[in-house]
């Protein structure tokens, strides 16, 4: 039975291998391969190790492992950083390595994240995706309303990134159980 936990700061090499095998996965057809490549493991094992060892604005990140005690996804996030649509918190990071997908480790992922964040004293949450990642009905299988579409610059690149949003973190969470 896969397990959510905290992630410690001892987890941060395996979410960043973790952060770039997923990410590579996921993005490959919808993003250049010339973009893709600027993500490497040793940038995300810094990120991971600052993130974890000193959060900032509020932020909170969960792993889960397999039946073997090993992490195959971690999910982060916190205030909403844009302020512009009404939104507190914010999933900012959210991954899971290819072959646990359609297992229900997104969902456990999720409502973890959802527990953690009422906890906190959140009320609503947003996470943003890119507008083509068909990983966005995942979000809107559990009541996610798009909110507003950007542009963003990954690499060299231009993307269009959509924000889906839940107004209320008790209604997701209905949704989660």
């Amino acid at each position: 039975m896969p397990e959510v936990r905290t992630a410690r700061f001892e987890d941060a090499a395996t979410i960043a291998e973790i952060h770039v095998k997923s990410w590579k996965s996921t993005y490959k057809d919808l993003i250049a391969e010339k973009d893709l490549s600027n993500t490497t493991v040793e940038h995300r094992i810094a990120l991971w190790e600052t993130v974890l060892k000193k959060p900032v604005n509020g932020q909170i990140a969960y792993v889960i492992e397999n039946d073997d005690h090993e992490p195959v996804g971690f999910v982060s996030g916190g205030k909403e950083r844009t302020k512009n649509y009404g939104y507190d918190g914010e999933i900012y990071a959210i991954y899971l390595l290819e072959e646990y997908h359609g297992k229900g480790y997104g969902k456990q992922l999720l409502r973890a994240f959802t527990e953690g964040m009422l906890e906190a004293g959140y009320q609503s949450l947003l996470v943003w995706v890119l507008t083509n990642n068909p990983s966005s009905r995942f979000y809107i299988k559990y009541g996610a309303d798009p909110v507003e579409a950007e542009k963003v610059t990954i690499g060299q690149g231009t993307y269009e990134e959509t924000a889906y949003g839940w107004r209320n973190l008790l209604d997701l969470l209905g949704k989660l159980n």
